[in-house]
């Protein structure tokens, strides 16, 4: 088999064990073909002692400083600019890759000729918990992106063709998504319009969730973002059950963040478009005093889920 090259992108900040703890795992997977990794300092001082050629793998690390825009979808574009491999993929500098993450992955892209894009599933590490997160399924269209974001397609994930991301394709990461959120589901989106996603349902990728996030508790960015998705995707509005999942999330932050009005006219937007919508009750829960988000968070946390 011609394995394609593969040039891997870890975007980082104020992490420096995180993410050499990554790029230890990505330097370690069982992988035949030419890999190469970019790790992009955002908005943070470089650690050019990073770069260089692992002496038993040879796997050479080039380190950058994000030159596009600020936070996160910039320093993902500014290190899919500066490799010229056949695939790219993308590492948060808090998660890992299991060793056969990527030969395995590359191999159900090859399998399919006319796919442009491929995920894998995930374990989620909290507070020392795992828990896998499957989708259950082997592809991944537009219409099951809007009725979930389907967190198990997390962007640690992602595997995709280089030209995929030229601007008349699929094109780069959003960097007009406010604070760099739901950029990863915003490809994904434009990615699936062209060509179901490839999805191998086993999880490869070790996601580490919960403080070490850089936007746990930003409220206000999770909002804006959200809302931002609603008028960029119109599939997401057209599917009731995908309008409510969001209404809700929005509700929920919201409560969380003070802001009572908000938080009703949301979770009735939620019950509106599906009355079985939970994020809707967590909301309204939370408005009456009876439960705080940030512990239901954690509840969901460890069991590997979100609200």
């Amino acid at each position: 088999m011609n394995w394609p090259s593969v040039g891997v992108v870890i975007p980082t900040r104020h992490r420096p064990e995180l993410v050499r703890r990554s790029i230890a795992a990505v330097r370690a997977q069982k992988y035949p073909g030419d890999l190469r990794i970019v790790v992009v300092y955002d908005q943070a001082e470089p650690d050019y002692r990073l770069a260089g050629t692992d002496p038993g793998e040879g796997v050479p690390v080039t380190v950058l400083t994000n030159w596009r825009a600020p936070g996160l979808a910039g320093a993902r574009n500014t290190g899919i600019l500066a490799l010229d491999g056949e695939l790219v993929a993308f590492c948060d500098d808090d998660d890992r890759w299991q060793p056969d993450k990527l030969r395995r992955q590359v191999a159900a892209l090859l399998a399919e000729p006319d796919a442009e894009f491929a995920t894998c599933a995930i374990e989620v590490e909290y507070e020392g918990h795992t828990t896998a997160r499957l989708a259950g399924r082997s592809r991944v269209t537009v219409d099951d992106l809007a009725r979930s974001r389907m967190a198990m397609l997390h962007s640690s994930s992602f595997l995709i063709r280089r030209e995929a991301l030229a601007e008349d394709a699929v094109g780069l990461v959003a960097e007009d998504a406010p604070g760099s959120q739901n950029e990863d589901w915003d490809l994904l989106l434009r990615a699936a319009r062209r060509s179901p996603i490839v999805h191998l349902d086993e999880p490869l990728v070790q996601v580490l969730w919960g403080r070490t996030s850089h936007y746990a508790y930003e409220y206000a960015t999770k909002i804006s973002s959200l809302r931002w998705m609603m008028r960029r995707h119109p599939e997401i509005s057209g599917c009731a059950p995908g309008a409510a999942r969001v209404y809700g999330q929005l509700a929920c932050w919201s409560a969380a963040s003070g802001n009572r009005g908000q938080a009703w006219k949301f979770s009735k937007e939620a019950v509106r478009a599906n009355w079985r919508e939970p994020r809707a009750a967590i909301a309204i829960a939370a408005l009456t005093g009876a439960v705080k988000v940030e512990n239901v968070l954690s509840a969901l946390h460890k069991r590997g889920r979100g609200i």
